[in-house]
């Protein structure tokens, strides 16, 4: 095993640990790091620039051209919780948002309507989830979608705080019946406008970060994608996949996204047997931490509890690289006239929000 994943494997568990007994503080980042940090950080945001505006409004009903009309089955109920990523800022319309990308692409796998319900804000840290689990709930979500820690990374947010309020809204949501998939935190160090040194300590914090997730989203029965640099190869080839601000994805950004989280959330689902399912070009059977060590540096791969061992299940992980679902025309993406309405709103106090 490389050096490097052997140290996020362990630092992952520790951070894990911490947060399973209520530890609050280890730091993403030490108080003098932050301090020779600071001026950098200061001209990142200056040449990130900021987003105006809202997310579009995209709560609602989709897939209708894909589900029996004689069917009198009722929506299966799509969740979202999380950041600006789950919420879909940068884009334009409702349609291209991931959330409604995903609707759109569950329905056409289940051949059955999705009603979706976004309660992701602007600038939210892990500590804002349990209020938007309050938002979920009463919808009776049958899958939910989490995507959450590029904020707790820029505002400095005890990791063992952060992970633990993560696990602790997967095991709410498990405990009302709902399945979760957890996009872990994204790898900061490829955003380009994010300069040497501060873009190996953002790479280095993030992938610390999603591995610890990774931890106790699997622990508490969920499951995660590794988001980590997954669009950065093709942002730095495409830069129409970066939404004006050179930080947020762009419609083409949030769709290369949402092919690499369909596959989970179908096996989520059990929307087909695996071995009917799209091809799994990589699956290995590993301790939990070092699975999520894995996980973390390899973007697009899947972590859930390896349950054919039983009671072992807790400490080891099954590990899968699935390739990429191709999502159906955009022009399946509309919701049903007055279905729903916008839940995303603008975080406060948050230049930087995501």
């Amino acid at each position: 095993m490389a050096a490097a994943q052997v140290s996020r494997a362990r630092v992952a568990r520790r951070i894990a640990t911490a947060a399973a007994y209520g530890g609050g503080g280890l730091g993403l980042l030490g108080v003098g790091l932050i301090g020779l940090l600071v001026t950098e950080s200061r001209l990142a945001v200056r040449a990130v620039g900021l987003l105006e505006g809202d997310p579009p409004p995209a709560d609602g009903v989709y897939g209708a051209a894909f589900a029996d009309p004689e069917s009198d089955q009722p929506p299966l109920v799509l969740a979202f919780l999380g950041d600006s990523t789950a919420a879909g800022l940068g884009v334009t319309a409702g349609e291209e948002t991931p959330g409604a990308l995903l609707a759109t692409g569950l329905a056409s796998v289940a051949e059955r309507r999705v009603r979706l319900v976004n309660v992701a804000r602007s600038g939210a840290q892990s500590v804002e989830l349990a209020g938007q689990v309050e938002l979920a709930l009463p919808h009776r979500p049958e899958l939910a979608v989490i995507i959450i820690g590029a904020n707790d990374v820029t505002k400095h947010t005890p990791a063992a705080l952060a992970v633990r309020q993560l696990g602790e809204t997967v095991r709410a949501l498990r405990a009302s019946g709902c399945q979760v998939v957890v996009g872990t935190c994204p790898d900061l160090g490829t955003i380009k406008p994010v300069q040497p040194p501060l873009r190996w300590v953002a790479r280095r914090l993030s992938r610390q970060l999603a591995a610890a997730q990774t931890i106790a989203v699997v622990e508490q029965g969920g499951r995660t994608v590794s988001l980590g640099s997954l669009l950065g190869p093709e942002f730095a080839a495409r830069p129409e996949m970066f939404a004006a601000d050179r930080y947020h994805p762009s419609a083409q950004g949030y769709a290369t996204a949402a092919m690499a989280l369909l596959p989970s959330l179908c096996a989520a689902l059990d929307l087909w047997p695996e071995e009917s399912g799209p091809r799994i070009e990589a699956e290995q059977v590993l301790p939990m931490a070092v699975a999520a060590a894995a996980a973390a540096g390899r973007s697009g791969t899947e972590v859930a509890a390896a349950e054919r061992l039983g009671d072992l299940g807790r400490r080891w992980a099954q590990v899968k690289l699935r390739l990429r679902l191709g999502l159906p025309d955009s022009s399946e993406s509309i919701p049903e006239a007055g279905s729903g309405s916008a839940n995303s709103h603008p975080g406060t106090g948050d230049v930087r929000a995501t």
